[in-house]
């Protein structure tokens, strides 16, 4: 799927979010904050700017951020992305306030509307996340230009064909249809078990 679909599945069906940013002290720090807008150039939300989560983007404008949704864990989907934000005010607020009608429950005025500010998380690299398949379905994808780094499996020539990886792999997702074994990435849950029980140390995790 594509990344802009991606990031219309947050806006829309996931909505409320959670972010990770990090304060002067350097410390991480969590709040759930509602995804307004989607497009291809990424995702829109708000805040107000004497909230201290405006002074935590305008001091580092990186963020990371989660979503899930399901009726328990083995239904589960999740996206999440890292990447960068930029402030541009105002612009798009009455778009937002038409696409979330609720919010004019929480800002009933114009006046009231001037603490707001609109962010945008213009790059940034995701993946998703499906536990509700069998085996488990993970993708990655990327917008505004950024690249993903995701570390992975993968079974070097130094494999002597023992299978042991392949009778402890939860998801059964190392392929030996051919002459050398292939881990199916879109499946692994990386958990290292693999890489943990190889005797010759043939899995190795690389960050693409």
């Amino acid at each position: 799927m594509s990344a802009e679909k991606y990031l219309h599945m947050i806006q829309q069906d996931i909505h409320s979010v959670v972010f990770a940013t990090t304060d002067e002290n350097h410390f991480p720090v969590t709040c759930v904050i509602d995804i307004m807008l989607a497009d291809k150039g990424g995702l829109y939300f708000l805040t107000a700017r004497g909230k201290a989560f405006y002074e935590r983007l305008k001091n580092q404008p990186v963020i990371s951020v989660t979503g899930i949704i399901g009726n328990n864990t083995l239904s589960s989907k999740s996206v999440t992305i890292r990447g960068e934000v930029r402030e541009i005010g105002q612009e798009r607020l009455s778009e937002i306030f038409a696409k979330n009608p609720y919010m004019k429950i929480i800002y009933p005025n114009t006046e009231s509307r001037t603490a707001l500010t609109v962010f945008q998380i213009y790059k940034g690299s995701g993946e998703f996340f499906d536990l509700s398949q069998k085996p488990i379905f993970r993708e990655q994808f990327s917008f505004g230009g950024m690249e993903n780094h995701v570390q992975y499996f993968f079974v070097s020539d130094k494999c002597n064909g023992c299978k042991l990886c392949v009778k402890v792999c939860p998801q059964d997702c190392i392929d030996i249809s051919s002459c050398s074994m292939k881990i199916q990435q879109e499946h692994c849950l990386h958990c290292g078990k693999c890489q943990e029980i190889c005797p010759v140390q043939a899995i190795e995790r690389r960050i693409l």
